[in-house]
């Protein structure tokens, strides 16, 4: 089992990626931060199942962080990334620095609308410019066929399409399923964060949505059924919540009985910051 390649500047990435459209390969994406776990692995493997070649960036992008937020204690992990990497049997990993990604003088800013309103937004003002900014450069520099995004971030899928949509960005956004672990907590970098007592505590979130996603749908008032899991929030141990909304499927607009919706919700145990969401079901 051999790591992926590595390479480290946009030059070598270009390089690379040429060999393989030379030989007729489909190459696919998918963009992280690091600290990989199971969830980042899924993403890679159903990449594979759509392109022949598949790119992982490993790059704590500084601009989507607020000054305030975990930028210097983002846990940075890159011999354990590359080993699971191999595991999963991606083909290269791109490494940039942050002076390859944002040279002395950078300028360009990308703010996407629509769906990054609301939600993160209202507590992190600058997160989706910087996530928006960074994956058209990443796509720019690796050119994929396709990228993979999981849907715990939903809001950050959606932002990505309409990025794509938006500036013909020739990449299929490819939607992979939430990875949990057995207790239903989804899998997230963040999650290294968390002592025995909060993990017990992180695992009732999933659990708490359900219960409001399954009322939403039996045709319980929203602004009750919202109130009632904030409430239970509280009541399990979560410490504040940012927000807990319903939102139609697509457009990330307020959720109506009569549209497929998606609950999503962001909540604070000790100085970590936990995100999740969940289908709410047909009815």
């Amino acid at each position: 089992m051999s790591r992926p390649i590595v390479v480290d500047s946009v030059a070598s990435l270009r390089t690379q990626v040429r060999g393989w459209r030379r030989e007729g390969l489909r190459v696919a994406m998918v963009p992280t931060m690091g600290a990989l776990h199971d969830g980042h692995l899924s993403l890679v493997r159903i990449a594979l199942e759509s392109a022949d070649r598949c790119v992982v960036s490993i790059f704590v992008n500084p601009t989507q962080f607020a000054p305030t937020e975990d930028l210097d204690k983002y846990p940075r992990r890159l011999a354990r990334d590359l080993d699971q990497l191999a595991t999963a049997k991606a083909d290269l990993a791109f490494t940039p620095t942050v002076g390859e990604m944002y040279p002395a003088g950078f300028a360009t800013r990308i703010s996407v609308g629509g769906p990054s309103a609301g939600l993160e937004s209202d507590f992190r003002p600058s997160f989706f410019d910087g996530v928006a900014t960074v994956v058209a450069k990443l796509f720019l520099q690796a050119t994929p066929d396709c990228a993979v995004f999981g849907e715990k971030d939903y809001q950050q899928l959606c932002v990505v399409r309409q990025l794509c949509r938006d500036l013909d960005l020739p990449v299929e956004i490819i939607g992979a399923p939430t990875i949990r672990d057995a207790y239903g907590l989804a899998m997230s970098s963040r999650n290294a964060y968390l002592g025995a007592a909060e993990l017990g505590i992180a695992r009732q979130l999933n659990v708490i949505l359900r219960k409001a996603a399954l009322a939403l749908a039996a045709g319980s008032d929203r602004i009750d059924a919202i109130n009632e899991a904030n409430r239970s929030l509280i009541t399990a141990g979560f410490q504040k919540v940012d927000y807990v909304e319903a939102r139609e499927t697509q457009t990330l607009a307020p959720w109506r009985q009569d549209r497929p919706g998606r609950l999503l919700a962001a909540a604070w145990l000790g100085n970590t910051r936990l995100i999740d969401n969940v289908e709410i079901p047909s009815a």
